[in-house]
């Protein structure tokens, strides 16, 4: 309610009093406006102050929800107009402090009376900024008493904090004195231990002292006596790995004593043992009827059961003797030497009487050979197998052994070889002892494949211990066998060269060598080795090794040789003489062309240069099939001798043409060798092939080349006017008709002739076809040469050439030869 509205109907003002400055909440709002902040802040306050009780202790017993209004102070009083459950009972009315004591009567009592009232309505007003203001206050109050709270408790914190730190490090401290009281006595404790474990190894040494200062006779067998060898082996490696411990080398000296007496306990036990061995089998194979297998027993039975007791000895022995060769190596070669004079011994006299047993007088050299080295392969087989009972070392001292018993045979058998004349035998010498070492080196593959997986774990467990494996590999008879071989290859050779020279350089013909064609008709029966022709076959697969006996002695002779060289000969050896064996037959061959051509001329012409075109071509075959064997599957392989011709003229337009025959004769190797033979071969079948085609060409048109050289002559002196060839009585038209007549038959007569023996030489019908092509090359040369002349001289039909007498062209010309040289194919 306004002022207005408080003052009475025809109520003056009030008269103007001094009234004291009064600042009211929109003028405090007004002169200190709230900010957003701080409008925030109190919008947030308010509903929170309003509904928020105080804490309990801080809390009165009755305390109003909200502030009651001035008017509701009033004891007993409502406001006007305020609604009520049920009307109130009248009671008397007390004063309203508001209400004016006495009648207003004057302005200025108007004035004081409303400013009272106008007073105490904004104090109504601002009853509730006053109560909150008030919590606010206690708010503060409680907060301070929070704060010092909290200031007490962090006080109290911090010296809980303090305390407990003061407390941790007491107690890290204590820890850490307790650690390394621990790792003090950790390492008092290794200490102790490390000491203890290296006085052990020094310890060692008086032990092992006591027991080798009471040896027995049987102390190596018993079982602590190899403890203690390997007890003193193993401290005597930590000694010299520990050289700076104090009084180590002292010790090192000390165990190496302890560990040389043991071995040579060992030793002196082991060469005892042997001696009495040995006496006992000499006393016993002395005795009378004792057999070839109980002496076999005795000799080798006796030592199997003692190496069962003695071995385990011997190979701790090895294995020490390896580790420390320069103190232990001189006794274990004793102990070698020992066993090796104790077998060599008991063995001499047996052996002497075997090898005298396998030379009865009059024995075959291939027999002695296969029986007496079978004797030593088993001989050394057997003392092989009874090393190695005994020792894993030593496979230097055993071959060496080995060998001293093989010199027994050696002795006998090298004389013998030496001495051999045959160079069959000779060669079955080499065979049998080449097929001895052969089958000495498959046993050993087979021996190291059945020992591979033991040898393995041996080695294996070997190498578990730190220990070296010294063992023997497989024997190899071959070693022994080499020397007899090499004898029997060097008496091979020189008795090669022997018949080389013999058989082939200074041969003689004899009876029917050359009676050719004679012999490859069948009219005189040739005779030839089988012996000879089998060897001949199994290095030279000619086909027609077969018909070897129409063959000229040195060629066989040579081949032969040759055959028995090539498995026993290294390949240097086996060159030279292969080049000076088939330069020597080429010689030969040449010489006894000449001989046979020099029996009936000129028709042994054709059987001399035929004779030495068939044993030529057969030995250049010859000459390519050893390169071919020398080179193996990296060289060509050999060349027919029909393909041969026929690659030959198949590559040359002209047979004498520089770059022909020679040089196509002249096969394709892969390698050089044997040059100088093989070229001489190439050049002597060259000039052969080129006497052989113009002498037969020179037959077959011997009317035509007459007639052609006088009709050149006559040429050359009708430029000096010796008239036209018409008007010649050689050169008149019959007569030049009677030559061509002359021509025909004597060209069929001698194509056929050729043909024919080209054919009983080389057997071959290509070869015939490759040899006859360029004779009839030759032949249609001459004549055309004469029908040139006569189409030239003469005129058309002036000649009378009689029926099937005509001239012939190229092409019918070619018909006609091939049909002549073909007579016989055709037959």
């Amino acid at each position: 309610m306004s002022s207005m509205q408080r003052r009475g109907p025809g109520s003056l003002p009030p008269a103007p009093t001094p009234l004291k400055m009064v600042i009211s909440v929109e003028d405090w709002e007004a002169k200190a406006p709230l900010g957003p902040r701080q409008t925030r802040s109190v919008n947030e306050l308010k509903p929170l102050c309003e509904e928020r009780p105080l804490p309990l202790k801080f809390a009165p017993d009755q305390r109003p929800s909200r502030p009651s209004t001035p008017m509701g102070r009033v004891r007993g009083a409502a406001l006007p107009g305020s609604p009520s459950s049920r009307p109130t009972t009248p009671v008397p009315q007390t004063a309203h402090p508001l209400h004016p004591k006495v009648p207003i009567a004057t302005p200025q009592q108007f004035h004081d009376w409303f400013a009272a009232v106008d007073r105490s309505v904004a104090h109504s007003q601002e009853a509730h900024f006053r109560v909150h203001l008030a919590t606010v206050a206690a708010h503060r109050e409680t907060c301070d008493a929070l704060l010092t709270t909290v200031g007490e408790v962090e006080a109290d914190v911090a010296s809980m904090l303090e305390e407990w730190r003061s407390v941790e490090q007491g107690g890290r401290s204590l820890k850490d004195a307790c650690e390394r009281l621990l790792e003090e006595r950790d390492r008092f404790l290794l200490a102790a231990d490390a000491i203890s474990t290296r006085l052990e190894y020094f310890s060692e040494l008086e032990q092992a002292m006591r027991m080798l200062n009471h040896p027995g006779e049987s102390l190596v067998l018993q079982t602590d006596f190899l403890n203690m060898v390997e007890r003193v082996d193993v401290c005597l490696e930590y000694m010299k790995a520990h050289r700076h411990f104090r009084e180590a080398e002292i010790y090192i000296l000390r165990f190496q004593q302890c560990l040389t007496r043991a071995m040579t306990l060992i030793r002196m036990y082991f060469v005892g043992s042997l001696k009495a061995l040995t006496a006992d089998i000499q006393k016993r194979v002395t005795e009378k009827d004792v057999s070839s297998t109980s002496q076999h027993h005795l000799y080798y039975s006796k030592f199997t059961s003692v190496s069962n007791q003695l071995a385990p000895l011997l190979a701790e022995f090895e294995r020490r003797a390896h580790a420390h060769p320069d103190e232990l190596m001189a006794l274990l070669t004793e102990c070698h030497n020992a066993y090796f004079a104790a077998r060599r011994s008991l063995l001499i006299a047996k052996i002497t009487e075997e090898v005298k047993g396998l030379d009865p007088v009059g024995a075959d050299l291939v027999e002695l050979t296969r029986s007496g080295c079978g004797y030593i392969r088993q001989l050394c087989t057997d003392e092989y197998n009874l090393y190695k009972r005994f020792f894993n070392s030593g496979e230097d001292k055993l071959y060496a052994y080995l060998e001293n018993l093989c010199d027994y045979l050696y002795d006998d058998l090298r004389p013998r070889i030496l001495h051999e004349p045959r160079l069959h035998v000779l060669g079955e010498v080499c065979t049998v002892l080449q097929a001895l070492m052969v089958l000495d080196v498959q046993q050993a593959e087979e021996e190291d494949e059945a020992s591979k997986d033991i040898a393995s774990a041996v080695i294996a467990a070997l190498a578990h211990h730190g220990e070296r494996q010294h063992g023997i590999g497989p024997l190899h008879i071959s070693h022994f066998l080499r020397m007899i071989l090499q004898d029997a290859q060097t008496r091979l050779f020189f008795k090669a060269q022997t018949l080389v020279q013999s058989e082939i350089r200074y041969y003689v013909p004899k009876g029917d060598d050359l009676a050719y064609p004679d012999k490859l008709t069948g009219a005189v029966a040739a005779k030839a080795d089988p012996k000879e022709q089998e060897s001949i076959r199994r290095l030279f697969p000619l086909p027609v090794v077969d018909n070897s006996d129409t063959w000229y002695p040195t060629l066989r002779k040579a081949l032969w040789v040759l055959s028995q060289l090539h498995e026993f000969a290294s390949p240097v050896i086996f060159e030279d003489i292969a080049q000076e064996a088939v330069s020597l037959c080429r010689q030969s061959l040449a010489t006894a062309s000449e001989t046979l051509a020099a029996k009936n001329p000129p028709t042994s012409s054709f059987d001399g240069l035929l004779f030495l075109i068939r044993h030529l071509l057969l030995l250049k075959e010859t000459v390519a099939t050893l390169e071919f064997a020398s080179q193996g599957d990296a060289a060509i392989e050999p060349v027919a001798s029909t393909d041969t011709l026929g690659n030959l003229l198949r590559r040359t337009s002209s047979l004498f043409a520089p770059a022909g025959l020679l040089s196509t004769l002249v096969m394709p190797r892969a390698v050089e060798s044997i040059a100088d033979a093989k070229t001489a071969v190439d050049h002597e079948l060259k000039r052969a092939c080129e006497d052989l085609i113009t002498l037969s060409a020179n037959a077959a048109s011997e009317p035509l080349r007459a007639f052609i050289d006088r009709c050149t002559a006559h040429r050359s002196s009708s430029e000096k006017g010796g008239g036209s060839l018409a008007s010649q009585d050689f050169a008149a038209p019959a007569r030049v008709a009677e030559v061509h007549a002359t021509f025909r038959e004597a060209c069929a007569r001698e194509l056929r002739a050729v043909s024919s023996k080209m054919r009983l030489y080389l057997a071959d019908e290509k070869a015939v076809g490759v040899l006859l092509a360029p004779v009839q090359s030759k032949v249609v040369d001459d004549y055309t040469a004469f029908r040139d002349v006569v189409r030239v001289e003469y005129e058309p039909n002036q000649v009378p050439f009689s029926e099937g007498n005509e001239l012939l062209l190229a092409a019918d010309l070619w018909a006609w030869l091939r049909t002549c040289s073909d007579v016989e194919a055709a037959k």
